[in-house]
């Protein structure tokens, strides 16, 4: 069946700067939010879109993000016609092939874009937070004519140099990209969001792939190859949250946006709804000393202690006299009787013993680089007493990671 639109999602990345979140998971499958990962928001964004066909193209550890789309029936994607599709590499005729890159990827894949003969094509990565409606960048693309429209957004000028900059003309026409300059132009960065008609998508793919020499990236070469040959680029300004959650920091001030009015991340707009599988859970219990406090808590856990601050992910247990302080707590971790964790990062399963002391907040270092938030990675367990400093990263191994 023929499509207007499908959208494909880059979710194949080793999330390298997650260090121990990622040890053993695809970075889309990060725990967000309480009840979410980050693979819902893009896929809550195309069905809030009106966009019934994604392709999920994984590759580094995805058994945890394939289990977890599944038939894709918490994002109303589980359709016969379209619907979502994982699509790892795979072996043809010629032999197996990694993705080389995000172009790549997309062109190992043109077979089954192909299928349902889109005129357009959505390249989604899959390591954002943010809510945007897919149609008013497609409408945009259609009104400009464009071969390729860029979603961007304006950033801090003292912050230009660390993105994709684009330079536009009056209508909007992208005339320059640069990748991370040093002395930027302009301050429009790339969201790395891109629509492109899949007639002038597939021609570039092609020739980007008989390129010997190419890193098969769409920001190193597919974008400035369409540009340079005088192809109709178009931005889409887009004014709304978006993070990218692809660092500790990032990812732990993504949540901590989440317990602030003014920071623009409302997960509970009716209008917009984020998506996700979230597993059945009783109801959270709170005993008679469990204090919360400007805190997000999802279903299943129990507090017997203090919770300020903090987003708690299901399942999780905090025990009484206990102390969580602006952290983030994902599923299953237990939080013992009289443990202190604050300005962390708990990974899936963690166990902190009793009387134990994860992070120490920013106040509390003598110079600002020596501080950052504590991470215990997945299955984490921290003896009773043991103190983890700020910085720290830990493994299930109990093996300091180096970042």
């Amino acid at each position: 069946m023929k499509k207007e639109c499908v959208a494909m999602l880059l979710a194949g990345g080793q999330g390298s700067r997650l260090y121990v979140l990622t040890g053993n998971m695809a970075k889309p499958a990060v725990p967000f939010g309480g009840k979410f990962r980050i693979i819902d928001f893009p896929l809550s964004n195309c069905t809030n879109s009106g966009i019934d066909t994604v392709g999920v193209l994984t590759q580094y550890r995805p058994l945890e993000l394939n289990s977890y789309i599944g038939s894709g029936q918490p994002w109303e994607l589980d359709r016969m016609s379209g619907g979502v599709h994982i699509l790892p590499p795979y072996q043809s005729a010629t032999g197996a092939v990694w993705y080389k890159g995000t172009a790549n990827a997309i062109y190992q894949n043109r077979g089954f874009v192909d299928l349902y003969d889109p005129e357009y094509v959505l390249v989604l990565s899959g390591d954002h937070i943010y809510k945007m409606d897919y149609s008013d960048m497609l409408r945009r693309h259609k009104e400009a004519g464009a071969a390729c429209t860029i979603s961007v957004m304006e950033v801090p000028w003292e912050e230009a140099s660390r993105f994709g900059i684009m330079s536009v003309d009056e209508q909007d026409r992208i005339t320059e990209f640069a990748e991370k300059p040093r002395e930027p132009k302009s301050n429009l960065a790339s969201m790395g969001i891109y629509i492109f008609t899949w007639s002038k998508l597939k021609a570039y793919l092609t020739a980007d792939e008989a390129d010997p020499n190419s890193d098969n990236d769409f920001g190193k070469n597919i974008i400035p190859a369409m540009l340079s040959a005088g192809e109709t680029m178009a931005a889409y300004r887009f004014e709304g949250y978006w993070k990218d959650v692809g660092t500790l920091d990032s990812l732990w001030d993504a949540n901590m946006d989440m317990l602030s009015p003014g920071s623009g991340l409302n997960l509970l707009d009716k209008k917009w709804p984020i998506y996700g599988r979230t597993p059945n859970c009783p109801p959270t219990f709170v005993g008679p000393e469990g204090d919360i406090g400007n805190s997000a808590v999802a279903k299943g856990c129990g507090i017997l202690g203090e919770v300020k601050n903090s987003v708690l992910s299901y399942n999780t247990q905090v025990g009484q006299g206990a102390s969580v302080c602006y952290s983030v707590v994902m599923p299953g971790a237990v939080i013992e009787e009289g443990a202190v964790v604050q300005y962390a990062i708990i990974g899936e399963r963690c166990r902190v013993g009793r009387g134990a002391q994860v992070g120490t907040p920013p106040e509390t270092a003598k110079n600002p680089d020596d501080w950052s938030i504590a991470v215990l990675g997945p299955d984490t367990v921290i003896a009773p007493g043991e103190v983890v400093p700020a910085k720290a990263l830990l493994d299930r191994h109990h093996g300091e990671v180096e970042a």
